[in-house]
């Protein structure tokens, strides 16, 4: 049994996809129909052991997850083994817990993130369209950025009145996408709960809760710095990323590549858009930090491996953009076992010494195959 959560892109197509594949049965639990077929969901499931069921939207009934705790356990007896249920849709957080709670040992999650570059034709407008549009794939695809634009915006706005309710306290709309706005401004910045509560004028303490509502639901990241004994005084807040682009670009009304050319968060989108993409590559056990000084030395992400090794990347758009002093001290502090520069191109190269320029996508597929 798998559980996906709790923000999925593309369910329905996985669903249809796996339906294709196996003999399964897809129930919509936010459509009537599919409801009423669960009014006795014991004797339904009973008679569908043999099959797989997709359940779809399963915040809409709760309580099966008790009776699924039962229905598994019985089928085990019976020599019904694993991957009996698919669970998809936006499950809330505490219904994260009680699935946890209540499937201890008889479920496994699978977290969605949107298309990365792995996914997608590694050509230059291809990993354009995929920066500026985001991951959402029926963004990607839409026929035009003006198309794109109209589907994030729809998303941003249903998914600020309907779906938030659903997942925690309740939390005024426009407040959240006021505060979600501003994070978009300050893409890539250190959290500063204080400043950010006086503009909304909200205590810090929401301001921390509504952020630690909107990283819970995977729209936000909190990218911890490195705790490293270096005998040197560390920054110790988190730095915060919109963690898609496109809903990034379409907080802050960027609708073509044109404009975000010219927009000041260019470097910064740039920069989250490749630490998603590196950070959905990460083997298990492996922990995506910064590092930053008050000095000012500085590396934009540091990959640390269960083993202790280090990597550390410094994210640049151009090949040709200077590397700064504080990145070459941040190194010599943390004694990285490598150092690369991420750019937008796609060719390899050494920069000088031990530092590499590399393609995000060469970088993701190499991630992934770390052991």
């Amino acid at each position: 049994m798998a559980l996906i959560g709790p923000r999925q892109v593309g369910k329905t197509t996985l669903a249809l996809e796996i339906g294709r594949t196996r003999d399964a049965i897809y129930l919509d639990l936010e459509d009537r129909d599919d409801r009423s077929r669960l009014a006795e969901p014991k004797l339904y499931f009973r008679h569908a052991e043999d099959r797989l069921v997709i359940l779809d939207e399963i915040h809409r009934m709760p309580g099966l997850f008790e009776t699924l705790r039962g229905v598994i356990d019985s089928g085990r007896r019976r020599g019904k083994g694993k991957g009996r249920f698919l669970i998809l849709g936006s499950a809330s957080i505490d219904m994260m817990r009680q699935s946890g709670e209540t499937l201890a040992g008889r479920i496994a999650y699978v977290d969605m993130v949107p298309l990365s570059a792995l996914e997608v034709v590694d050509v230059r407008a291809s990993r354009e369209r995929l920066w500026l549009r985001g991951g959402f794939p029926d963004s990607y695809l839409a026929d035009s950025d003006q198309d794109s634009m109209a589907l994030r915006r729809d998303f941003i706005r249903t998914y600020l009145e309907r779906d938030v309710a659903m997942f925690g306290p309740r939390v005024p709309a426009t407040t959240l996408e006021r505060l979600w706005t501003m994070l978009a401004h300050r893409q890539g910045a250190i959290l500063n709960a204080s400043a950010l509560g006086r503009a909304l004028e909200i205590s810090t303490q929401s301001v921390n809760r509504y952020v630690d509502l909107l990283t819970d639901l995977l729209l936000v990241r909190r990218l911890l710095p490195l705790r490293a004994n270096v005998g040197k005084r560390l920054v110790k807040s988190p730095k915060v990323y919109v963690r898609d682009s496109g809903l990034l670009h379409a907080l802050l009304g960027i609708r073509s590549l044109d404009q975000l050319a010219g927009h000041p968060v260019i470097g910064a989108s740039w920069e989250g858009h490749v630490i998603e993409t590196l950070v959905s590559a990460l083997p298990q056990r492996a922990m995506p930090y910064f590092y930053r000084t008050s000095a000012g030395a500085e590396i934009d992400l540091v990959i640390e491996y269960a083993d202790g090794r280090r990597w550390a990347v410094e994210i640049k758009r151009s090949p040709s953009a200077g590397i700064s002093r504080g990145f070459h001290l941040a190194c010599s502090d943390v004694r990285p076992e490598r150092t690369l520069i991420v750019h937008a191109g796609g060719d390899r190269y050494p920069v000088s010494g031990a530092l590499e320029a590399i393609s995000v996508r060469e970088l993701a597929s190499e991630l992934r195959n770390q052991p």
